[in-house]
């Protein structure tokens, strides 16, 4: 819908009713022709929601003064109950100014409560400007997150559209082949759905639905190039040239984009060695000044429990809006006309989805529904480490229970201290059955089941580019591409080449080669291989001669491996900084607790021995205990084992999961180097 459709229709809808009380302030704050209102109006076009600007103000107004009049209310309370207990009744003397008697005795009778208003005031703007300040945004945050994931698919959605293209297809029936293409190209997908829905329910032709959505669209690069693509419908050029020249930009600027990625993670990674030793100096500097009389140990408690995960915290956050994971889940599926097809998602006891279609009506698929059931827990029950395998987080399922059965019978045998005081009498042991042992109970099968999960869906793309190769060079002598296939699998040598067969050996059997081909790619699920089968399944449906098709196909995994291979190789270098920023900071405390501690003793004992003593008492009278240090820093060092292995793993794969095998490394050797150091 376009702009100018979203004014004409004011404010009616289905809204709410605090939206429709809160109109009329709308009107009165706001001008509705306005900057401010265009501004959210378009936003809420970018972001796909159906709001019309009016009624979301509005609305947003609402719950503003909703939140604002709470905490006004609180913090009038809040500020009567400080000002009266801080001054225990009399009120505080106005800037020490020498005020007449009986102004001064009004300025008195009215300074607390002026103050309580004030305080309800700042609290209340705070609440408004929070309360509104989250809607407005809303569409900001939504708009933005959808440009984001655009311009990341637009290079493949293009070199989608070159290859239908070239394989025969119209402007038309590329334009409805990408729209119904969003379970591969997601957003791109969801903007040329626009377009052909405002061509078929509007009556608007698609030159001026190209137009408008070039206008409306939260990408400059998709609004560059549908305006080019227009100009092109236009002056009735070629498509097909114009598509191939959009590719292999595109494919640059992908490249371009990965490049600058690299360069600020780089960057973060110098940031983080130095933020990561931060915590460790101010320990330092707290025991010294603890010595000195002169600091608590609250503040070493918040240094460890609360500034390291903080800042681990706040970095991972600051990683994550720079680097881009993969759009999609990796499934293709049916068209909306391939009626009784179904394809599996995902295994497991609790798929039984056809069944449940059926269920209820007769008898008969209410125990076909059991007995499918009892079946896919058998196939669990007989190989449960390819159930784990294809489901890695269901293992949870398992350890969490037993970690819990291992923490009970620790606490029940005295080995798990239960108090801060047994913790800080022996921090080793107590550490290691309340942390140690549910990482490891946790996270080693987690870990384990995990990347053989990726390792086996990955392996299949290993030679993809090659073999895709292969299948132009086939197809381009006049074998069919069911025939290629059989030619690259027999010629061939790996997972994808046994794949290859099996797709052939189906379709001789009696499935479609479309049917055949989304099987083989939801068995694996991997985005970057469901565009590749997205691609060629669509192009085979029009023509058997698909080597150009095939060959795009190829290019552009070829583009793909290239990335990932530059990605792999910079990204490898920070998880490398922030392994041995970690490995320098648990020496540094290895050191501290060896050495430290006896020599900060021994002069403890020679100040309270001799005659130096300070206002504050003897040097060294106020330092913490040993064992509370001890604790202090080996908390500290587990805690930063867990965080820093868990951006080490993100930074490499963009999954906090795959951090999981740094974890149990790093913790390992923390646990090594305390023993060997004392405990």
């Amino acid at each position: 819908m376009s702009l100018e459709q979203r004014r004409l229709e004011g404010p009616v809808g289905n809204v709410g009713g605090l939206a429709d009380r809160f109109y009329p302030l709308f009107r009165r704050l706001f001008d509705e022709d306005g900057d401010f209102v265009a501004n959210v109006e378009t936003k809420l076009a970018e972001a796909r929601m159906s709001d019309n600007v009016e009624m979301f103000l509005s609305r947003a107004l609402a719950v503003g003064t909703i939140a604002g009049t709470a905490l006004w209310l609180l913090g009038m309370l809040l500020g009567y109950l400080l000002f009266a207990t801080l001054f225990g009744g009399e009120a505080p003397s106005f800037l020490g100014l020498n005020l007449p008697e009986n102004l001064l005795v009004i300025v008195q009778a009215l300074k607390i409560p002026f103050l309580t208003l004030v305080s309800g005031l700042v609290l209340g703007s705070i609440g408004f400007a929070v309360g509104f300040g989250a809607l407005v945004s809303m569409p900001f945050f939504r708009a933005s997150a959808r440009e984001r994931e655009i311009n990341v698919m637009l290079s493949d959605a293009v070199s989608f559209m070159y290859a239908l293209s070239v394989g025969g297809l119209n402007q038309l029936d590329i334009l409805n082949a990408i729209a119904d293409a969003d379970d591969t190209y997601g957003e791109v997908s969801k903007e040329f759905q626009s377009i052909v829905l405002e061509t078929e329910y509007f009556d608007t032709d698609y030159r001026t639905s190209i137009r408008n959505q070039a206008i409306e669209t939260p990408s400059d690069e998709l609004s560059q190039f549908l305006t080019d693509m227009l100009s092109i419908v236009d002056s009735g050029g070629d498509m097909t040239a114009f598509l191939e020249d959009q590719k292999n930009k595109y494919m640059r600027t992908s490249k371009q984009a990965q490049e600058r990625m690299l360069e600020t993670l780089e960057l973060f990674g110098e940031m983080y060695m130095t933020l990561s030793l931060f915590p460790l100096l101010l320990i330092i500097i707290l025991v010294v000044m603890s010595m000195m009389g002169n600091a608590s140990t609250t503040l070493m408690y918040i240094t460890v429990y609360g500034l390291i995960p903080l800042i681990n915290v706040a970095f991972l956050v600051l990683v994550s809006t720079v680097t881009s994971d993969e759009t999609g889940d990796g499934y293709l599926r049916p068209d909306t006309d391939e009626r009784g097809i179904v394809v599996q998602d995902n295994s497991g006891i609790l798929n039984l989805r056809l069944i449940e279609e059926y269920t209820g009506d007769r008898s008969v698929f209410d125990r076909i529904k059991s007995q499918e059931g009892s079946h896919q827990a058998m196939e669990i029950v007989r190989a449960p480490h390819i159930f784990f395998r294809n489901n890695p987080l269901y293992v949870l399922a398992l350890t969490i229970p037993a970690t819990l059965v291992a923490v009970l019978l620790s606490v029940l045998a005295g080995w798990a201290p239960t108090s801060i005081a047994g913790m800080e009498e022996a921090p080793l042991q107590g550490t290691f059955f309340w942390v140690y042992v549910p990482a490891y109970v946790n996270f080693i099968p987690l870990a384990v089941f995990h990347e053989w999960n990726i390792r086996y869906r990955k392996s299949v793309i290993g030679k993809l580019s090659e073999n895709l190769r292969k299948l132009s060079s086939a197809n381009e002598t006049g074998m069919t591409l069911l025939e290629s296939l059989r030619v690259v699998a027999e010629t061939s040598s790996g997972r994808l080449a046994d794949e290859f067969s099996i797709i052939y050996r189906k379709v001789q059997y009696g499935t479609s080669l479309k049917q055949a081909l989304r099987e083989f790619n939801n068995k694996y699920h991997v985005p970057r291989l469901s565009r590749t089968v997205k691609l060629i399944s669509d192009a085979q449906e029009a023509s058997n001669q698909i080597q150009d098709v095939l060959s795009t196909a190829a290019q552009a995994s070829e583009n793909q491996d290239d990335i990932e291979r530059d990605r792999k190789s910079r990204t490898r270098m920070q998880v490398v900084i922030i392994v041995m920023t970690f490995l320098t900071l648990l020496g540094v405390i290895a050191m501290l607790k060896v050495q430290f501690f006896g020599t900060m003793a021994g002069l403890s004992e020679q100040a309270s021995g001799g005659d130096s003593v300070s206002a504050g008492g003897s040097f060294g009278s106020n330092m913490p205990g040993e064992s509370m240090l001890s604790m202090l820093f080996f908390h500290a060092v587990t805690l930063q084992a867990i965080f820093s292995s868990v951006i080490a793993g993100y930074i490499r794969n963009v999954d906090l999961v795959s951090g999981l095998k740094f974890a149990i490394g790093l913790l390992t050797v923390s646990l090594v180097v305390w023993i060997i150091a004392g405990g």
